[in-house]
């Protein structure tokens, strides 16, 4: 089924009831002043003129659910007119974990929203506190057990490279949120934007960057554990803005094509495994779904480079194979000595 056009509307910050030390809503979403009702309406209105039907309305950037109910109704009111005449079939937005229960999913499935997008970012409490986020890990299993519970989808954030995180932690997260069973995930692994309390731990040396290559290892251990257990991961890596281009973003992973490393980064370990019996010299053709040719070559090549000198190949080839499925052929020719 093909997925709904979204239609972004940030309200940064809203809602929020502390700093969390890696964010700057402002930055990270390009938007500088939360929206208000007028905003949705006459983006919804643009929509419709542009005859766009069928969208996925989608509130983003702060958390939805912990704002003052007025402002709630408000913003959902506004949409309501666009989702009779068809403009909108849908409407999700992003919370806190700790930001959500009973009665308030009830009243949003009266306007309409059809998922909810939970901030659990780690489970670990020690990082949780480290990165101010104020919620436990527990705060976001319950909050997940009354979304999924409610009938509403449910999609699940998480950071990799939090402040007292590691390689390690961020496994256990992911091992944590796969178990909760979310209808997808976004994976976030931390970037240092400018004038954040993270920049500032990080200029004093009490933190230290998650490059985009920690990103790329860690990453690469956890997206096999969502796609083992059938979950979407529906965005790795934060999306580019002009703002964090400009240098809003001062470190960290913070890459265009994260998504892309990760998974090629993911191939190049599967290819190892295929190729540790293959005799030195050989020359080798590694055979992949036609949408995966290039996150197995690697960008400018470097996968087939860097298996073709830690197996001693004599060549190295990727070529598609419509059935190749999720999985890796391999042929070999065994170079006469």
């Amino acid at each position: 089924m093909a997925r709904a056009r979204i239609l972004p509307i940030f309200v940064p910050h809203l809602g929020c009831p502390n700093d969390c030390v890696f964010c700057d809503q402002k930055r990270i979403s390009g938007s500088p002043l939360p929206a208000d009702r007028l905003d949705v309406a006459a983006a919804l209105e643009g929509a419709r003129d542009q005859g766009l039907a069928g969208l996925e309305l989608a509130f983003y950037g702060g958390s939805f659910t912990a704002v003052s109910p007025v402002l709630q109704r408000e913003l959902l009111e506004a949409a309501q007119p666009y989702r009779r005449d068809g403009t909108v079939t849908a409407i999700r937005l992003s919370t806190r974990p700790d930001a959500v229960d009973g009665d308030i999913l009830a009243f949003l499935k009266e306007y309409g929203v059809g998922t909810v997008e939970l901030g659990a970012q780690s489970m670990d409490d020690a990082v949780l506190a480290a990165s101010g986020r104020g919620h436990t890990a527990e705060d976001t299993v319950r909050a997940a057990e009354l979304v999924k519970a409610s009938g509403l989808r449910l999609i699940l954030q998480m950071m990799t490279g939090l402040p007292g995180s590691d390689r390690e932690k961020d496994v256990a997260s992911a091992r944590r949120i796969a178990a909760l069973c979310p209808d997808g995930v976004r994976i976030y692994p931390t970037v240092i934007v400018r004038n954040t309390a993270l920049e500032d731990m990080w200029r004093a040396g009490t933190y230290r960057e998650h490059t985009v290559s920690d990103a790329v290892a860690v990453c690469a251990d956890i997206l096999p554990i969502f796609e083992c257990a059938g979950i979407p991961v529906i965005r790795l890596g934060l999306n580019p803005t002009a703002e964090l281009t400009a240098g809003g973003a001062v470190a960290g992973a913070y890459h265009p094509a994260l998504g892309e490393l990760v998974r090629s980064e993911v191939l190049r370990r599967r290819a190892a495994e295929l190729l540790r019996d293959v005799p030195t010299g050989a020359a080798v053709r590694l055979f992949v779904a036609p949408n995966r040719v290039s996150a197995m070559t690697g960008q400018h090549r470097a996968n087939v480079r860097a298996l073709k000198e830690e197996f001693s190949l004599s060549d190295l080839t990727v070529k598609p194979a419509a059935d190749a499925g999720e999985g890796i052929k391999i042929e070999v020719d065994v170079q006469p000595v």
